[in-house]
């Protein structure tokens, strides 16, 4: 029987791209992102075929999806109200009332409400879920920041550096083999650029770094902020020259060293220290996240109709501030985890937070004072601690982001019909 030519004439079934664990991504879903992508790139943002910009982004979407299977496998969620305050962050940094943001969203950025709403939602979550996996277990000793200091890394802290790096992803457990055919991709990329090639076509075309296709520009950072492998070429390095290939636990790296700003030296000196207290309640078998929240609130409640904070606090055993009130003294920059850390800047002096949650459980947050303090003897030190947190974070970051990508059942199948 001869098939209708109206059934001949209709759209394919929607394709699988790629399977990760056991979430299907479909090529609609590949395509409408690089569309996204594609209108928010910069005007002078390197071009690439369609072909390696839906390969780019199906890696993006397939660590996004195993990302967020974790983050819900650990309990972690964004409600509504976080991402309605976040949106309204959003709105008011773009200096724009809350339908004028929408609709530059929806028109001029073709993107519908909801599926950037729900994109907002998935930053927050990954970002609770690298401040849980990864920052919380951080650790900058005294020993490391001396041995910084001493460094001949620490004689360029006055200056700041811009590099341009593509980056080229080593498997987990590559073997030797592995590694010979990410060298020969690596010097191949490193001969181009040395006769000349465009830097920002190369990245878009090979780095797997996600700036890549924005050309893999880095920004401003000096040299203990970068990744220790960077920072041991990029002093050698003068502007415009490429550096050898490096290697990493994480792959191959081959940077640009584009510009040198000398004057990062003329910070200010001054600190701005937060006092504050808090009081925390871990969740546990007996305690969920939504009941440590609800109980925060109901908390909340009794302090705003006069109860006090620290007799609040004193009863409520969360850690070992609870017996002084819950007073967590004056805190510096850096001093607690991210998530504590935006929350607490968030209030003036005498304001309580609504519940937030840590890696280390949920908090009521009331700040105190502030003050403006004169580190002249510390900043060094304070700088360099943050430096080498950020540092370490981002490292490690990287290798968990390995682990997770090969520790998961991930089956590409996009081709073309």
């Amino acid at each position: 029987m001869a098939v209708p030519f109206a059934l001949q004439a209709a759209e394919p079934l929607d394709r699988i791209a790629a399977i990760a664990n056991d979430e299907i991504i479909t090529m609609s879903e590949v395509r409408a992102k690089v569309d996204q992508t594609q209108r928010q790139l910069p005007p002078d943002a390197p071009k690439m075929s369609r072909a390696q910009m839906e390969e780019k982004v199906l890696d993006r979407l397939i660590l996004e999806r195993l990302l967020l299977q974790r983050a819900r496998s650990s309990g972690l969620r964004v409600d509504d109200v976080t991402l309605d305050r976040a949106v309204q962050r959003i709105a008011e940094q773009n200096k724009l009332p809350m339908a004028k943001f929408r609709e530059v969203i929806e028109k001029q950025e073709g993107v519908p409400w909801q599926r950037f709403r729900e994109d907002i939602r998935t930053e927050i979550l990954i970002s609770r879920l690298r401040e849980r996996e990864v920052d919380s277990r951080i650790v900058v000793s005294d020993a490391e920041i001396d041995a910084a200091l001493a460094s001949p890394e620490a004689q360029a802290s006055g200056k700041e550096y811009q590099i341009a790096h593509i980056f080229i992803r080593a498997p987990e457990g590559a073997n030797a083999e592995s590694w010979m055919r990410l060298s020969s991709r690596a010097s191949e990329v490193q001969r181009l650029l040395r006769q000349g090639d465009d830097f920002g076509k190369l990245a878009a075309a090979f780095s797997d770094a996600p700036d890549g296709m924005q050309g893999g520009v880095m920004a401003w950072q000096t040299v203990q902020r970068m990744p220790t492998v960077y920072a041991e070429e990029v002093v050698r390095l003068k502007p415009g020259q490429i550096s050898n290939v490096l290697r990493s636990p994480a792959g191959l790296h081959v940077i640009k060293l584009v510009a040198v700003n000398d004057a990062a030296s003329a910070k200010p000196l001054n600190v701005t220290q937060t006092q504050t207290r808090h009081i925390l309640l871990r969740a546990s078998e007996v305690l969920n996240d939504d009941d440590a929240r609800r109980r925060l609130g109901d908390l909340r409640k009794r302090i705003l109709a006069g109860a006090r904070f620290e007799d609040i606090a004193r009863t409520t055993p969360g850690d070992a501030s609870a017996a002084r009130g819950g007073d967590l003294g004056w805190l510096s920059p850096g001093d607690t985890v991210p998530e504590f850390e935006r929350a607490m800047n968030a209030l003036k002096p005498g304001e309580i937070s609504e519940p937030i949650q840590s890696p280390f459980g949920w908090h009521l947050i009331q700040v105190m004072a502030r003050r403006d303090v004169d580190m002249s003897g510390e900043r060094r030190r304070l700088e360099m601690r943050q430096s080498l947190r950020e540092r370490k974070s981002d490292e490690a970051y990287e290798a968990w982001l390995r682990q997770v990508r090969d520790e998961a059942f991930v089956d590409v199948r996009r081709s073309e019909p």
